[in-house]
């Protein structure tokens, strides 16, 4: 586990994110197994102390969610990292950290479910990591990965993102993107924040201890509890107007969407197979393109509705159907949606997608 950076070396999704945490300058991991990610735990296990960092094997996801608050609050670049019912457990502490403007870098490799479930892939997780999941009105800026190289590559935009918003980040990949093992190159995006720059950000709100910052300073209190008369509305107020912020870090990627006469919608591994099929079927000459989030939270919604002239929608995606609800809603009646959902669990080629995809565009020219 220690290849240097720029180099280029084979490794699975999961460890891509040990590597670009550590790079990005996370300091701190605190986690309990589960898989389909437990590469992100077993390697943190060896990378952070290698760089002076602290790797915490908790008791629980409860336990582990609740020491990310406390790191996080003494201005500490932390994460953690867990699966399904594992991230279902962490969703108090994650609300916590919101209320009381507190970043954190949360990864759930989703893995099939309700339930227990199983191991193998899913994207049922989608409601839980956009719309909150936990108590309370609180937002996660959510990064979708589909690629190794991405999972590298997001940890230092997911850390800058926390501090810069003071807000719990989550990455929300899958068992394919968490297990795929692709070439990564360890280097820095060129637009990528150092890890100095990051902490800097947590100067004036880090919880220092007593007498650390000099005679005289005014104590510091971090805290999500608001009993006074409207404290708590101000509070709510002051939250909705960052969560209007993040707006300004919505992120997309279009493929042959041009002279599409169908729009494929999909994110994460699904977005990538899809993109496979839709090649096949721009071979054979039919017209799909495709339109990935990036960002699941803040949701493109403006980017998605400037296709929707002229053109008809098919969500793809690896559960009962979650996504297409924010698609229908974004697009509003202006063009119409159409949904195929891969059911979790299962795993699925390129052909696989290319019989729903050729029906939608057939339901298009009809």
């Amino acid at each position: 586990m220690s290849a240097s950076q720029t180099e280029r070396v084979l490794i699975k999704g999961n460890e891509a994110v040990a590597f670009g945490a550590v790079d990005a300058g996370c300091r701190c991991y605190f986690g309990y197994p589960i898989t389909p990610q437990n590469e992100i735990p077993e390697a943190l296990s060896v990378l952070l102390p290698e760089n002076g960092g602290r790797f915490v094997q908790a008791e629980s996801e409860v336990a582990a969610s609740n020491m990310l608050l406390g790191a996080a609050a003494c201005g500490v670049p932390a994460m953690t990292s867990s699966s399904g019912c594992g991230i279902s457990l962490m969703q108090e502490a994650v609300s916590y950290m919101a209320g009381s403007h507190v970043p954190g870098v949360i990864v759930n490799m989703q893995r099939g479910g309700p339930g227990l479930g199983d191991i193998g892939p899913s994207q049922g997780d989608y409601f839980q990591a956009v719309k909150g999941g936990g108590h309370g009105d609180h937002r996660n800026l959510v990064l979708a990965p589909a690629t190794a190289q991405e999972c590298y590559d997001f940890m230092f935009r997911a850390f800058a993102l926390a501090f810069k918003y003071a807000n719990p980040v989550m990455v929300l990949g899958d068992a394919i993107v968490g297990q795929i093992k692709e070439p990564v190159r360890r280097e820095p995006p060129r637009d990528a924040m150092r890890p100095e720059d990051i902490r800097a950000l947590a100067k004036d709100w880090r919880l220092e201890g007593y007498g650390r910052r000099g005679p005289g300073a005014a104590p510091r209190l971090l805290k999500s509890v608001y009993l006074a008369e409207g404290a708590l509305a101000e509070r709510n107020r002051l939250l909705m107007e960052k969560y209007a912020a993040m707006r300004a870090e919505t992120a997309f990627e279009q493929t042959d969407t041009d002279d599409a006469e169908l729009i494929v919608v999909a994110f994460g591994s699904m977005a990538r197979i899809a993109r496979s099929a839709i090649r096949q079927l721009r071979a054979q000459g039919h017209k799909p393109g495709l339109f990935r989030p990036v960002t699941l939270y803040p949701f493109p919604d403006e980017a998605l509705r400037a296709l929707a002239p002229g053109r008809r929608f098919l969500v793809i995606e690896q559960n009962t159907g979650q996504m297409v609800e924010d698609v229908r809603l974004t697009l509003n009646g202006a063009a119409a949606v159409s949904w195929h959902g891969v059911m979790p669990g299962l795993f699925i080629g390129a052909d696989e997608l290319t019989e729903p995809i050729l029906r939608a565009l057939k339901e298009k020219k009809q």
